[in-house]
C-alpha cells in the first residue's frame, strides 16, 4: 500500500500488484468521521432491508450472485493483478464464493424463522416461540489472502440474516472489495445496505468504534487482540478467525499417492497463503520412506508463476526465511528448496523440510508460504497427538482407511478433512472457525447465519394453570402440590 497526499484533500492510498509493484487502484483513507457516517447510513438502510423479510432478501441475494457471475471476468482479473493469484486459484475462489451466497440466500428462512418451541411440563400453559432477529449493522474487516471468498463468508450470511454491512477490505486488496460492493449495488440499488470503507489499521479501528452492532474479523492473532481491545469499551461482540497451523496426518494404511498430492496442493495452493493450508505433515513410520520419496519428486514438479502466484505481502518473505533457516540450523533437512528459494517478490518454488524439531518456529508459528514440514511419527495416533500440540486449532486433514472417523474426532480443531485437504470451506452447510489461538465464532452454514442474529424468545400465556405458583395469590396447598410435581419429575 502506498499513501498519496494531495494538497487540500484527504489522504489516499494505492494498491500495488504483488508480482510487479505496479499500481492497481487508488482509494481514500476513510477516517473516523467518514466511517461513522457510513455506519449511520447503514443503520437507516438496515430498517428497509430487515423489512423485506426472508423472501425479499433471498431474491436480492440471488440477484447479487447472478451479477457477480456476469461480471466474473473483472474479479478474476483483479484477483490476478491485485492479489497475485494464478488464474486457476482465482476461478476456484470465485466458485466457492458464489456457492456460499447461494446457500445463505436459500437457507436463511429455514434456519432463522419464527418457530414454536416446547414449553415443558411445568409451563404447559405457555405457548413458546423462538426466532432469530438481525443485530442491525455488522462491520466486516476482511483479509488479503482470499479477498473475495473470506469476507463473503461473513457478508453474505450477515445480509441473509437481515443486517446491513460496512465492509473494510484489506488495504492490500481494496479493488477486490470494491468489486463486491459494486456488484451488490447493481443487484440492490434501492438503499446502501452494503458499504465500503477503505484504509489501513486506523480505518479498521474506526469501524470498531463507529457504533456497529458486531464486528467480524479475519486476520492475524496480533490484530485480533487489538480488535478485541477496541470493541471492549462498547461491549461490541466480535467474531474472530485468526489463522492456523494446520496439520496433515498420514496413517500407516493411507493411500500414499493421494496423500502426497493433497499435501503438495494443500501446502502450495495460493502460494501457501491459506489459513487452512497444510504447514505440518506427520507421516506414520510404516509409509514414511515411500511418502518422503514421492513428495520430494512431486514437489520438484511444482512451479511458481505457473502453479501459484507470488507472496502478497513483502514482509512475509522475512518470516518464511526465518522459519526455514531456523529449521535447518536445528538439524532439519531440506528435501526441496531452501533459503536460496526465497527472493522478492516470489518464493521461487515449494520448500519441503524434514526432521524438524517440534519446538522450532517452522512448526509452532504460522509460516504462510509454500513451506511443508514433514516429520516421521510412530503411527496415526502419534501424528494426531503432535497435531494437537499447537496453540492453533483451525483445520486439519487426515489420510487413513481404518478408524478414520475416530481419528478425525480426536483432532483438536474446528474442521477436519478426511482423505482430502481443505474440503470443508467449500461445503456451505458446514460451520467454519477454530479453537484456541485460531479464534472463536463461526461463519458458513446454519451456525454462520445464527452468528449474525440474536435469538428472540417469546412466551404467551394461553390459560390459567391448575397449579399457579408464580403469583402471590398462591396458597400453601399450591406449593405442596409443586413439591409433589418436583419429586415426580426428579425421579423419572
Amino acid at each position: 500500500m502506498t499513501t498519496i497526499r494531495t494538497h487540500g484533500a484527504p489522504p489516499r492510498f494505492t494498491s500495488l500488484a504483488p508480482a510487479t509493484a505496479e499500481p492497481v487502484a487508488t482509494f481514500p483513507v476513510d477516517d473516523e468521521a467518514a466511517v461513522r457516517d457510513k455506519a449511520g447510513r447503514a443503520r437507516e438502510a438496515a430498517v428497509w432491508w430487515d423489512g423485506l423479510g426472508h423472501g425479499g432478501r433471498r431474491t436480492r441475494l440471488l440477484a447479487w450472485k447472478r451479477a457477480m457471475t456476469r461480471r466474473r471476468a473483472e474479479i478474476i482479473d483483479l484477483l490476478q493483478r491485485e492479489n497475485g493469484k494464478v488464474r486457476a486459484d482465482a476461478v476456484i475462489e470465485l466458485s466457492v464464493t458464489l456457492t456460499h451466497v447461494d446457500w445463505a440466500a436459500r437457507h436463511a428462512r429455514r434456519v432463522l424463522r419464527r418457530r414454536a418451541m416446547p414449553s415443558g411440563p411445568l409451563m404447559f400453559n405457555q405457548a413458546s416461540t423462538l426466532e432469530y432477529k438481525p443485530y442491525g449493522v455488522i462491520g466486516v474487516i476482511g483479509p488479503w489472502n482470499y479477498p473475495v471468498f473470506t469476507p463473503v463468508g461473513s457478508i453474505a450470511y450477515a445480509l441473509a440474516a437481515g443486517n446491513a454491512v460496512v465492509f473494510k477490505p484489506s488495504e492490500f486488496t481494496p479493488a477486490c472489495g470494491k468489486w463486491l460492493v459494486d456488484t451488490f449495488a447493481e443487484a440492490v440499488p434501492e438503499h446502501p445496505v452494503l458499504q465500503l470503507a477503505t484504509g489501513a489499521g486506523p480505518t479498521g479501528a474506526a469501524l470498531c468504534a463507529s457504533g456497529v452492532d458486531k464486528i467480524a474479523f479475519t486476520g492475524s492473532r496480533a490484530t485480533g487482540v487489538r480488535i478485541l481491545a477496541a470493541c471492549a469499551p462498547t461491549l461490541t461482540p466480535v467474531l474472530l478467525e485468526l489463522g492456523g497451523k494446520d496439520a496433515l496426518v498420514v496413517a500407516e494404511d493411507a493411500d500414499v499417492e493421494a496423500a502426497v498430492e493433497a499435501a503438495v496442493w494443500g501446502g502450495c495452493a495460493n502460494a501457501g497463503q491459506s489459513c487452512t493450508g497444510i504447514e505440518r505433515v506427520y507421516v506414520a513410520d510404516a509409509v514414511y520412506e515411500r511418502f518422503e520419496a514421492r513428495l520430494t519428486e512431486r514437489a520438484r514438479q511444482i512451479r511458481a508463476r505457473e502453479d501459484f502466484g507470488p507472496i502478497t505481502m513483502p514482509g512475509q518473505l522475512d518470516i518464511i526465511r526465518r522459519h526455514v533457516e531456523d529449521a535447518l540450523a536445528r538439524g532439519g533437512r531440506a528435501l526441496v528448496g531452501g533459503p536460496e528459494s526465497i527472493s522478492p517478490p516470489y518464493v521461487l518454488g515449494p520448500i519441503v523440510l524434514a526432521d524438524v524439531p517440534e519446538d522450532s518456529a517452522a512448526l509452532r508459528e504460522e509460516t504462510f508460504g509454500p513451506v511443508l514440514v514433514v516429520n516421521r511419527v510412530r503411527d496415526a495416533e502419534d501424528g494426531v497427538r503432535r497435531a494437537n500440540a499447537s496453540e492453533f486449532g483451525l483445520g486439519a486433514s487426515l489420510f487413513a482407511r481404518r478408524g478414520a472417523t475416530a481419528l478425525a474426532r480426536s483432532i483438536r480443531s474446528g474442521m477436519v478433512s478426511v482423505n482430502d485437504v481443505m474440503a470443508f470451506p467449500g461445503v456451505p452447510s458446514l460451520p467454519f472457525g477454530g479453537v484456541g489461538a485460531s479464534g472463536f465464532g463461526r461463519i458458513h452454514g446454519a451456525d454462520g447465519l445464527k452468528e449474525f442474529a440474536v435469538p428472540h424468545a417469546v412466551t404467551r400465556r394461553r390459560f390459567t394453570p391448575p397449579l399457579a405458583v408464580s403469583t402471590y395469590a398462591r396458597g400453601a396447598k399450591d406449593i405442596a402440590r409443586l413439591e409433589r410435581v418436583v419429586r415426580f419429575l426428579g425421579s423419572r
